[in-house]
């Protein structure tokens, strides 16, 4: 499974996600679009958002923190 988090450090909804992707135990990479141009070039050309947090799931994408999307995503 593949899952990308894209993220600043200043969003609390992304801590949010984060927190509640290692609860579950999942592993994922997160890239700080804030401090990462290419990364948040990435992140734009996927989901069409400028904003974050944006969840890339084996590459269904989830805008904001989304639990019941994030949870569907996990379960495929």
């Amino acid at each position: 499974m593949s899952v990308n988090v894209y993220s600043t450090q200043s969003c609390p909804y992304c801590t949010l996600v984060k927190n509640y992707l290692r609860d579950k135990k999942v592993t994922y990479n997160d890239y700080d679009v804030g401090r990462d141009k290419r990364r948040a070039d990435e992140m734009v050309r996927k989901s069409g958002q400028m904003g974050v947090p944006v969840v890339d799931i084996n590459g269904r994408i989830i805008i904001g923190f989304n639990k019941p999307e994030i949870d569907k995503a996990l379960a495929r």
